[in-house]
């Protein structure tokens, strides 16, 4: 019994204090490599951003920007691509890897019984493993996003994305932190409803993939669109520079408006006509503006907190209420 009692390993040295105790400390020892995976990810991810701006800033201050209009930027494309791909991917490559994973491994291994017969509650063993997982997920998400938008936004003009394309607006801001969280909650949402690793890992790729497809076409719905019209064949005002275009038309003096091409004609004399017939006198666009951006950023990203939060209920119910 003394030898079970004293605090000396058999190896004669004494054991440091540990930073973490109890629960906290099996949960970041079982999952230790996923979060050591998503840790090197961020500090990974961190230096190539640092590295890539760093890049594109010589390469464009050699080419005479931003004094010289570079409507076809002299800088390689290559780490944009990648740069761009990678953020893109991330949401649902930690939905497959981390989410997923996280209860239906403890299912399929037998871990949730074996934990939950000790005096652990399975709700508070449920909580402090989706702490963990989230914690490392907003840390990941928040680092790449601060840094990414940092290289994106001084040099936007010379990205072969819009601001308002997924591939940036998921990327930036508070977005790329959201999407995360929400497909991370949907792959742990899954993985305690199947309870088999291999098959939830399938199943959140492939829901998750959708969803990033629906929410992708939601983004022009975030902000009310603009309306503006300005003379006939004139120069685009100097304001639409950084817009997204919805729609466009051409409009009489009294307001009308009629689709694009109504005065598309074979000949300029056809087209002349049609226009002097009609009345048209001026372009309309509907469109949303760069400035408008922040504000849909953060819309997006409450609508994607709340389903996560919602998600995360439904897992927490699912595990304390029904049997392991």
């Amino acid at each position: 019994m003394t030898a079970l009692s004293t605090e000396t390993p058999r190896t004669g040295r004494k054991s440091g204090p540990r930073l973490l105790h109890g629960l906290n400390w099996l949960v970041v020892r079982q999952h230790r490599a996923a979060l050591s995976a998503v840790l090197a990810a961020t500090v990974l991810g961190s230096v190539w951003i640092v590295y890539q701006r760093d890049e594109m800033r010589q390469l464009l201050e050699a080419a005479g920007w931003p004094e010289e209009d570079l409507s076809q930027p002299t800088f390689s494309s290559t780490g944009v691509s990648l740069t761009l791909t990678a953020l893109s991917a991330l949401p649902l490559v930690l939905a497959v890897f981390l989410g997923a994973p996280l209860f239906s491994g403890d299912h399929e291994h037998g871990t949730a019984r074996l934990v939950t017969t000790q005096s652990v509650s399975r709700l508070r063993w449920a909580a402090t493993k989706l702490a963990w997982c989230y914690a490392a997920v907003i840390l990941c998400g928040v680092a790449l996003s601060v840094f990414f938008t940092w290289w994106w936004k001084p040099y936007r003009s010379v990205f072969p994305s819009l601001w308002s394309e997924g591939t940036i607006f998921d990327s930036t801001g508070p977005v790329l932190p959201a999407l995360c969280l929400f497909l991370t909650a949907l792959g742990i949402t899954l993985g305690v409803l199947l309870r088999r690793v291999l098959t939830s890992m399938v199943v959140t790729f492939a829901v998750g993939a959708f969803l990033v497809v629906v929410w992708d076409q939601m983004l022009v719905h975030l902000a009310p669109s603009r309306m503006l019209a300005y003379p006939l064949n004139t120069d685009t005002p100097a304001r639409l520079n950084e817009m997204s275009e919805l729609d466009r038309w051409i409009g009489s003096a009294d307001g009308h408006l009629y689709g694009w091409g109504l005065c598309a004609k074979a000949t300029e004399a056809a087209s002349d006509a049609c226009i002097k017939e009609h009345g048209i006198v001026n372009d309309v666009v509907e469109y949303l503006g760069y400035d408008q951006m922040p504000a849909m950023q953060w819309t997006g990203a409450g609508i994607l907190l709340a389903a996560t939060v919602a998600l995360t209920a439904l897992t927490l119910w699912r595990v304390s209420r029904r049997p392991l």
